[in-house]
């Protein structure tokens, strides 16, 4: 039985039942494969919705087709409809290698382990262990549009990325800005990653540039992105360095420390 069950499901999810969408009572593999077929640009916009997911009452068990309220195993055959089973999600999955689990705090189930996570009340989702400590915290971070591809990053099924600052991307759109060679977050322009061999080389080619005589005493207001300091610096057509934390990732300012403080209250 099990090993006929694990032959059904869909493109996402090995699974032996399909869902009844309660919003437009038609029957699809999983609520993927309800978002991609009704939240598609195919779809006129005023018929495009996705489904709620913890909405589903019913469900399909693909061996004997019978349809019956959500539960793991089916009421006329027996068969196991998910041997991961979240009564919750309403979710179903036969693939237990994710080791799903439920967090009550996102209210949807994660992939990964529990043990290897932690759920931040303030970032709204949960983290690998590893940035328990270290990652710095912004309100809701997950919830919100990837800032490159703009999929909703709470429930995406792709890998995410949290940046230093706190923003978070996908991990594949955070490779795809690097090989374009754009390395600071979208949403606040702070470096993405450690840029000090980066600045080591902007430190030697800016020692090799000296400035016409005209320019070397030419002074301007800077706003770090990094650490977010206003300085006054000497001109430089290269690149201007933040004296506080040494970093190039700068951007002149038309005035002194008001102007750049309103500068970067604009871009948060």
């Amino acid at each position: 039985m099990d090993s006929r069950a694990e032959q059904h499901g869909c493109a996402h999810y090995a699974r032996g039942c399909r869902i009844r969408a309660p919003c437009c009572g038609e029957v699809f593999g999983c609520r993927h494969c309800h978002n991609e077929a009704k939240n598609s640009l195919q779809v006129e916009p005023r018929h495009r919705h996705e489904i709620p997911r913890h909405e589903i009452k019913k469900v399909i068990c693909s061996l004997c087709s019978k349809e019956q309220d959500v539960q793991q195993n089916c009421s006329d055959c027996g068969a196991c409809m998910g041997k991961y089973f979240c009564a919750k999600c309403n979710f179903f999955d036969d693939d237990i290698s994710k080791n799903q689990y439920h967090c009550d705090g996102c209210g949807i189930c994660r992939t990964g382990g529990m043990d290897n996570f932690f759920h931040c009340e303030k970032c709204g989702c949960c983290y690998g262990n590893v940035l328990k400590d270290s990652h710095h915290c912004v309100e809701r971070a997950m919830h919100h549009n990837c800032p490159v591809c703009f999929e909703y990053l709470f429930d995406s099924t792709m890998d995410i990325s949290v940046l230093h600052c706190g923003h978070t991307i996908h991990l594949e759109c955070l490779n795809e800005m690097r090989v374009h060679h754009h390395y600071s977050c979208p949403v606040c322009s702070r470096s993405a990653c450690d840029m000090s061999d980066a600045w080591q080389k902007l430190d030697e080619e800016v020692a090799a540039t000296p400035m016409p005589e005209f320019y070397q005493k030419k002074m301007v207001w800077i706003l770090c992105n990094d650490c977010g300091a206003t300085s006054s610096v000497r001109f430089h057509v290269l690149a201007q360095k933040c004296p506080g934390c040494r970093s190039y990732n700068t951007r002149e300012t038309r005035g002194g420390p008001a102007v750049a403080a309103a500068a970067a209250c604009s871009r948060v």
